[in-house]
């Protein structure tokens, strides 16, 4: 894993303030209720995540390389529950 430069300026209680509040975006399968589901905000050099449940849930910021990954990580099943 890289280590990375800590950025003094990054708090995940205000780091919310970095995006566009309008552009909170919710998975298809997401319960009708939004239940159990993370909210994602696209922002061109960014990636915010959220927890939906949470009113004033912590954002927690990603850059589109390693939101990329990740994507890639999921969809290979890297992260799946033992069946």
């Amino acid at each position: 894993m890289a280590d990375y430069a800590a950025q003094a300026d990054y708090d995940p209680a205000t780091a919310g303030s970095m995006f566009d509040a309008a552009a909170w975006q919710k998975s298809f399968a997401s319960e009708p209720n939004g239940g159990n589901c993370v909210e994602v905000n696209l922002a061109g050099d960014k990636v915010g995540v959220r927890d939906t449940k949470l009113a004033n849930s912590p954002v927690f910021v990603f850059d589109p390389g390693e939101w990329q990954a990740f994507l890639i990580a999921v969809k290979a099943g890297q992260f799946d529950l033992p069946g």
